[in-house]
């Protein structure tokens, strides 16, 4: 059973809530920085799918936006991490 834990969360379960806890202490202090609360990420989905709703498929262009936004960080990190990750 053990085993089957730490395979699941890739490290043993005080390792991990370890590391959760140091991420999330770093992403707080940058969203602190840029001012970012999380009552407006939540807000800005709310707003997105109510715009969705009210504007019909117009607004689907706008995932296309967020898809491409979001893929200029996502792809390039998934690729690093995958470079760095063959090494081992």
């Amino acid at each position: 059973m053990s085993d089957q834990v730490n395979r699941m969360l890739g490290d043993t379960p005080a390792r991990t809530v370890l590391k959760l806890i140091v991420v999330s202490l770093i992403v707080g202090f940058i969203m602190a920085v840029f001012g970012i609360v999380p009552m407006d990420i939540l807000n800005g989905i709310r707003d997105f799918v109510l715009d969705l709703w009210h504007t019909g498929f117009a607004a689907l262009g706008r995932v296309g936006d967020y898809l491409l936004l979001g893929a200029t960080i996502v792809i390039p990190a998934f690729i690093l991490l995958r470079i760095l990750s063959f090494r081992r």
